[in-house]
């Protein structure tokens, strides 16, 4: 009974306020969510990454290893959205990005915080990093067709690693107002995405549902198969294993979609589109499973 207790107090938030953000878009379409794109992308998502990172108690040895680790899973993902891509007969390059960019930032880190606590976000942190430098890199890339090196240098975030990274390799412990400053910013930027989410699931549609479910199952299903793939090869236990598994099994991220929509054809952005709604609501479902094996096991 306890286990199903747990679960229900890492979750209920989450869909929670994602659930206030589905309200919300469905009572004014037009409530404009370009505020919290422009927050999150350029203060508070490097305001997370530095709280998440120096201040959980997360090693700069445990921080290298799981970014490592996020990126094997990138390249696996990879492969595997290259296969259903190619079997669907869908563009190789512009389709991929919402199969190898999972959503470890919306959902991912709230979850991982509320499962495993200070710790598990900074495990998740280190995944998420990963992600978020790939949105404006390799995703770029892929929507684009053309590849722009200076993108990661025009990215916040980039320097929000860099910066964590350096307070953590050197063992530098971060002043307390600054401390204070980047966790009023982290739970705000989670609180703002969560909205963001449910408010993109009003808006955005299907536009063919078979495709749709069966891309997604390369997100979500296999998603928590290749992570649980790396846990039990690289033998990897605790909290750091499970935040890596609930990292591989978040559903597509939103902003593969933003970024889509600016650089790729309307008909590769719909494909898109379809498939985050399409992952995310499966994810409902899925999500839960893995958080009680996580949870059950990997603790």
């Amino acid at each position: 009974m306890e286990i199903y207790l747990k679960l229900f107090e890492v979750l209920f938030p989450v869909f929670f306020v994602v659930g206030i953000g589905y309200y919300l878009g469905k009572e004014n379409p037009k409530v404009d969510t370009a505020f919290i794109t422009y927050f999150a992308s350029n203060v508070g998502t490097p305001g997370l990454i530095f709280y998440s990172i120096t201040s959980t108690g997360v090693t700069f040895q445990l921080f290298a290893a799981y970014f490592g680790y996020a990126l094997l899973a990138v390249a696996v993902f990879s492969i595997v959205g290259l296969c259903f891509l190619f079997f669907l007969k869908k563009d190789l390059i512009r389709e991929l990005p919402p199969f190898i960019l999972p959503n470890t930032g919306n959902m991912g880190l709230p979850i991982c915080l509320f499962a495993y606590g200070s710790q598990g976000l900074g495990v998740a942190s280190a995944i998420a990093s990963v992600v978020i430098l790939f949105h404006f890199t390799i995703g770029i890339f892929l929507a684009d067709k053309k590849f722009n090196a200076s993108l990661i240098f025009r990215t916040p975030a980039f320097y929000g690693i860099l910066v964590s990274v350096f307070f953590l390799y050197f063992k530098i412990d971060p002043p307390e107002f600054l401390i204070n400053t980047t966790m009023l910013l982290s739970y705000a930027t989670i609180f703002l995405v969560l909205m963001s989410l449910g408010i993109a699931l009003t808006r955005l549609n299907v536009f063919s549902l078979k495709k749709a479910i069966i891309s997604s199952i390369g997100r979500v299903i296999l998603g928590p198969i290749v992570g649980f793939g790396l846990i039990k090869y690289f033998n990897l236990t605790g909290f750091a294993a499970g935040a890596l598994l609930i990292q591989c099994s978040m559903p597509s991220a939103v902003l593969t979609y933003l970024v889509g929509s600016i650089y790729s054809p309307k008909k590769i952005v719909d494909n898109i589109a379809s498939m985050i709604v399409a992952s995310t609501l499966m994810s409902f479902f899925t999500i839960p499973l893995v958080l009680f094996f996580a949870l059950k096991y990997l603790n």
